[in-house]
């Protein structure tokens, strides 16, 4: 997309401050900045940036005075994140895929196939697989037999959907990931040897539900491990058998969800942090990167950290103390010194 700053600036509703005729072909940070681009100043720690960058037009709030005279143009807007934001989506429109199926794909002769669905070289797609219109399947995708998959999805190359898998409009599924592999279950037996359980669940991922690339999310044992309506994995990780994650949660990437576990609706999981199985957590909590959660006694909009997670504000004050530790013995030596100094002078 091309445009000049004068359309720029109508598009997000701003005004416009210097020369309206330059044409921008794409957004840059601000320390990056080159000409014919537009870059934003939303944290003032930035500041001097937006009198050294060589980018044509400067996103600004609307109260924003500048000290020092500005190469670029300005646009003032009210929402500046949220303009940049709604640029990087235009400009990083890709060209579509052609819709149809590639000649190198190798595609059941029985799956369903709505209107303008590409299919692209080297996927495969087994019996009984329907894909709904507009939707994207990039080269070497496997999707097993009687998956379902809603409209304008995207699959990424390198993705592997398992037998039974059900995905809903609109999600996308970046590179790598596997959804609805067996989970890690096994059981004893009397010799000590693990025997495969068999996992005859499935995976079910909601409406407009993204995973990341390398993520892994394992079929139920015999119920259904579901990502529900609006939530988003990171990359690399690890979602258990017959896990449910509730709508609109976050989870940043290597975390690892055992099996059974449940998280509520609006959750945000940090990067690294361990969920044991069989808990429940409950709407709108809040855990830290590298936190490990192995109780599901916390309440609605809980934040939690730590390894066990504790209360977001007793772990700081407690880490607080940690660190003085050496200097409370050192303090109480002295003191125990001084007892046993006055004890001396009793006896």
């Amino acid at each position: 997309m091309t445009i000049n700053v004068a359309q720029l600036c109508e598009l997000l509703q701003g005004e416009l401050v210097g020369d309206g005729e330059t044409e921008i072909h794409g957004p840059s940070q601000i320390d990056k900045g080159v000409p014919g681009t537009v870059t934003f100043l939303a944290n003032p720690k930035y500041e001097d940036f937006a009198y050294t960058t060589e980018a044509s037009a400067l996103i600004v709030s609307r109260d924003f005075t500048p000290r020092n005279p500005l190469k670029a143009s300005m646009i003032k807007v009210d929402d500046v994140y949220g303009a940049m934001m709604s640029l990087v989506e235009k400009f990083g429109d890709v060209i579509p895929r052609e819709a149809g199926i590639s000649k190198n794909a190798d595609v059941a002769n029985d799956f369903v196939l709505a209107d303008q669905v590409s299919v692209g070289a080297h996927s495969v797609i087994e019996p009984g697989v329907t894909i709904g219109k507009h939707s994207v399947i990039y080269p070497q995708v496997f999707i097993g037999r009687g998956t379902k998959i809603g409209e304008h999805v995207t699959l990424y190359p390198g993705v592997r959907i398992y037998p039974g898998t059900i995905i809903g409009d609109r999600c996308i599924v970046h590179s790598n990931a596997v959804i609805g592999c067996d989970g890690f279950g096994y059981r004893p037996d009397e010799k000590g040897h693990y025997k495969k359980i068999r996992h005859a669940g499935k995976v079910v991922l909601e409406n407009d539900v993204e995973i990341g690339a390398n993520t892994v999310i394992d079929r139920g044992t015999l119920a259904v491990t579901t990502v529900g309506e609006g939530s988003k994995i990171d990359n690399l990780v690890q979602i258990a058998h017959n896990v449910v994650i509730g709508k609109h949660t976050v989870i940043a990437a290597q975390a690892g969800i055992a099996g059974s576990a449940s998280i509520g609706n609006h959750a945000r999981i940090g990067g690294q942090v361990g969920i044991a199985g069989h808990i429940h957590l409950a709407d709108q909590i809040e855990i830290q990167a590298q936190s490990g959660v192995h109780s599901g006694k916390h309440p609605k909009g809980s934040k939690l950290f730590g390894y066990p997670a504790i209360r977001y504000n007793d772990y700081l004050k407690s880490y607080a103390l940690f660190r003085q530790l050496p200097d409370y013995k050192k303090r109480i030596e002295e003191l125990e010194k001084q007892i046993s100094a006055l004890k001396g002078d009793t006896q």
